[in-house]
Order: structure tokens, then C-alpha cells, then sequence
């Protein structure tokens, strides 16, 4: 299984050093950023790679990378997965993962990686069961570790889920208010060309719950069209077997925000997003010292293939924003923008355009402009131009929630349904 896991940050200092079967000696992150620095672009990193003794499976998450080493031939998958859950897991203690929080929270990581795994397999990774044993930090807490030079943080019983079938919720949970809010969040990965075709499109779901509710509540969420969905994956607390005969996700929800399913659309669901991005970028690379021009128009497509509630037809976009990469024989560019802000970084060549909330009654289409100066270097292709952008109460498919029951408890919870649609991978190719 795993031999020993490294935390790697984007300037390739190692912050976490956990081995568990047998020590892996340092050279093989010198070895896997050597790899990182020789692509393109971070997004681009193989996630395996291998040596004359170790497998290399990585994962990139917020400009850090999680680096496992293993001997034998297993499925990388399963150690993927995990490296992801360790990431989450972390994010839920710290409430972010960068460099700052790893740095303030060495012991904790240590801690929670030594729980999380026995032996190089993974053995607790349920939140709930985890803060039974080792408490987030908190100010207080680190204080009083300080002054007493004792750990309060780690438990000394043994967690009440590691004893009991359903190791993701804690027990004699009580709320004075009882709710449980439902989100529906589908990411669009496309790729357009320069014309605003489609080129190849791809939406995956995510249903993600933050319960509040007493005691043992029994949830059935039933779909209004669940042929939509395919290709599921569900958390331990669902009941698998009902969903395949019966198509309703019956649940013991965990105590507090969990990600209850993934789910990818059918392939069949044609895609149109609601924005569209023209670009033209010119060169003239004759000699050293030549410039180019920059021209970028966004705005709102009419005849998208969302589905919004009450057949409403206009779309209010939010967050969107533009990451523009440059070519490396740019070697400054000056940009001027109708809307929202731009700025420009010489060193990673990469242009950032925040637009914001995006309406049919703004009135003018965003627009970009600027000159670009080149180096004197051989010009390269244009990379593609990446959009984020999101739109509320809309989906793809079309999914939508009938009912979502209780049983087993006689209180009546309050129930919150939304649903988001936001970009994945989405990037519109220049010409």
C-alpha cells in the first residue's frame, strides 16, 4: 500500500513528511519537481509517475501537491481518493489548505495522518469520528498547549463511531433546531473553439448536505427524472442496494456538511454554456522589440441549454472571471478593461480579468484591450483563454429534488433545496 506521503508546496519546499511502511528518502520529490518544473503548466503534471523503486501518484489541490509513494502494483484510484479525503479532511480543521495553515498546524496534520491511516491502508477518514478523537484547533487550545506544554487536543477514549455501524455519525446528537439544507452543484468541462463551437463537453454532478437534525434520523431523497444521472459513487451512508432497485438515495445522514453523491450527466444532454468569449490576438514577431494587440469580448448567450425555474429565459451569471495566458515570447503586456479589473503577471505570463456579476441589465459588453510587446523570442501558439463563471438556481440536466422524507424521529426538520451551475475545466481556444 502506501510507503509514505508528502505534502509539497507550489515553490517545492516539502511541509509534511509522513511515512508509515518504510521511509522513502527525500530525493524522490526532488525527482517529482524536477518532472512538475519540465510541463507547462501545473494543471498538466501526469498524476502518476514512476522511478527504478517507487510509483509516484500525485494530486494538485490549491498550488500545493500530494505526493504518495508506493512499491507495489495496486490501484492508483483508491490512493488518489484517499489523498483527496486528506485534503478535505484538512480543510475542514483549518478551513483552508495553504502554506500559513499547514505551517500553524504541523502537529494537528500529523495527528489527524496518523489516525487516518494504519499501516500504509487507510482506516478513519469519517470527519465526525476524527474530531471524537483529535479536537480543531482553536486559539484557547493553543494557548494552554503553550503554557502547559501538554496537547489537549487528542482524546483519551477511544471515539464512540469506531465501535458502532455507522462510523460517520456521532451519537446523542441534539438540536434545539432541526434542519438540513440540500445543494446541487453541476461543473461544466468544455472546450470551444474560436467560433464559440463546442468542441467536446463533459457536466459531472455533486450533492453536497449540511444536517442539523436530533438523534437518528432515516433520510429517503427521492429525483424527479433520476434517469438523468449516471455513473454514480455515494457516501458510506447510503444504502447502494436501494438505489440500484429503486432509484431513492435512504441515508443516515453524518452530523454537520458532507458530500452525499457524484454523479456525471448523461452523455446524450447536449451542452450550450450562457457566455460567450471572442478573442483575437495578434503578433508580429519580425524582429525584437515587436508588439502585438489584444481584443477580448464576453457577454451573455440567449439560446443556452440551462434549465431555470419558471421557464425563465433571461440568466444572471456571477463570479466570472477570465484567466488569460500569454505566450512566453510576451514579455509585458498593457491592458485596459470597460469592466471589473485586470492585472497583468510578468513572471507566470498570465493575465487575470475579474468581471463580477454579469445581467442582461448591464447595459455594455465586457470588453479588453491592451498592447502586447514581445521579446524577440520564437512566438509559441496561443494558449486557450479559461473562463470561471456561475449561475444560481440553474442546472444542466435539468435534476431537481421531489422529496426528501424522515423517518425513524417525530420532529418535523426544516428543508432547504438550491442548485448551482458553475464552470469545471472550461476554456474558449484564441485566434
Amino acid at each position: 500500500m502506501i510507503q509514505s506521503m508528502f505534502l509539497i508546496s507550489n515553490t517545492g519546499e516539502v511541509m509534511i513528511e509522513k511515512h508509515w511502511r518504510s521511509v522513502t528518502p527525500r530525493k524522490v520529490c526532488e525527482y517529482f519537481w524536477d518532472e512538475v518544473n519540465k510541463c507547462p503548466s501545473r494543471e498538466e503534471v501526469p498524476p502518476i509517475m514512476f522511478t527504478s523503486k517507487y510509483y509516484l501518484i500525485s494530486i494538485r489541490r490549491d498550488d500545493l501537491f500530494v505526493v504518495s509513494s508506493v512499491k507495489d502494483d495496486m490501484s492508483p484510484l483508491l490512493i488518489i481518493e484517499f489523498m483527496h479525503r486528506v485534503v478535505d479532511v484538512f480543510v475542514d480543521y483549518f478551513g483552508a489548505v495553504d502554506e500559513m495553515s499547514i505551517k500553524d498546524n504541523f502537529s494537528t496534520c500529523y495527528q489527524l495522518l496518523e489516525e487516518m491511516m494504519d499501516n500504509g491502508y487507510p482506516l478513519t477518514t469519517e470527519p465526525n469520528a476524527l474530531k471524537s478523537m483529535i479536537m480543531p484547533p482553536t486559539v484557547f487550545g493553543k494557548v494552554q498547549s503553550t503554557l502547559t506544554g501538554k496537547s489537549t487536543a487528542v482524546a483519551d477514549d477511544l471515539a464512540e463511531g469506531m465501535i458502532s455501524s455507522m462510523p460517520w455519525r456521532k451519537a446523542g446528537v441534539k438540536y434545539a433546531q432541526n434542519e438540513i439544507y440540500v445543494d446541487i452543484i453541476e461543473e461544466v468541462d468544455a472546450i470551444l473553439d474560436k467560433n464559440g463551437q463546442t468542441v467536446s463537453s463533459e457536466v459531472t454532478g455533486l450533492v453536497q448536505a449540511n444536517s442539523r437534525l436530533s438523534g437518528i434520523p432515516d433520510l429517503c431523497l427521492t429525483f424527479v427524472d433520476p434517469s438523468v444521472i449516471d455513473d454514480c459513487s455515494f457516501h458510506p451512508c447510503v444504502r447502494y442496494n436501494r438505489f440500484e432497485k429503486e432509484k431513492v438515495v435512504s441515508f443516515v445522514p453524518p452530523d454537520g456538511q458532507f458530500e452525499l453523491m457524484r454523479y456525471r450527466v448523461s452523455a446524450e444532454t447536449k451542452v450550450t454554456p450562457p457566455i460567450y468569449c471572442q478573442s483575437q490576438i495578434l503578433f508580429d514577431s519580425n524582429g525584437p522589440g515587436d508588439h502585438g494587440r489584444i481584443n477580448i469580448t464576453v457577454g451573455l448567450k440567449h439560446n443556452h441549454s440551462l434549465v431555470l425555474p419558471n421557464k425563465a429565459k433571461s440568466v444572471a451569471l456571477e463570479d466570472v472571471e477570465l484567466v488569460i495566458p500569454f505566450p512566453a515570447a510576451v514579455k509585458t503586456a498593457m491592458l485596459n478593461v470597460n469592466v471589473g479589473t485586470v492585472a497583468y503577471d510578468e513572471s507566470t505570463k498570465i493575465a487575470k480579468w475579474k468581471i463580477g456579476n454579469m445581467n442582461s441589465s448591464l447595459g455594455k459588453a465586457p470588453q479588453l484591450s491592451g498592447k502586447i510587446v514581445l521579446g524577440g523570442v520564437k512566438l509559441e501558439e496561443n494558449p486557450p483563454i479559461e473562463v470561471v463563471w456561475k449561475v444560481a438556481v440553474a442546472s444542466v440536466s435539468g435534476i431537481a429534488i421531489a422529496s426528501l422524507n424522515l423517518t425513524n424521529e417525530a420532529y418535523r426538520p426544516y428543508k432547504g433545496v438550491r442548485t448551482i451551475t458553475r464552470s469545471g475545466r472550461f476554456q474558449v481556444r484564441s485566434s
